[in-house]
């Protein structure tokens, strides 16, 4: 299992924080090319691959692969 975070896409609206059941994401602290602070699985450990946060993302910033 694996969180994929395309920082590139990511224009840090945290949606992804909102819908994971598992606290799963936190901003990483670093900024994008466009100037967003990105998101980053700050505990891919406790993801339980529901893939909100896939489905939710409005930049397709996120995939969660098993």
């Amino acid at each position: 299992m694996a969180i994929y975070i395309d920082k590139d896409l990511c224009k840090s609206c945290k949606l992804c924080i909102r819908v994971c059941p598992k606290n799963v994401y936190e901003l990483s602290g670093k900024v994008n090319k466009k100037g967003y602070e990105y998101m980053a699985a700050a505990r891919p450990g406790d993801c339980i691959q529901c893939k909100l946060c896939e489905k939710f993302c409005p930049d397709f910033a996120i995939f969660v692969e098993k």
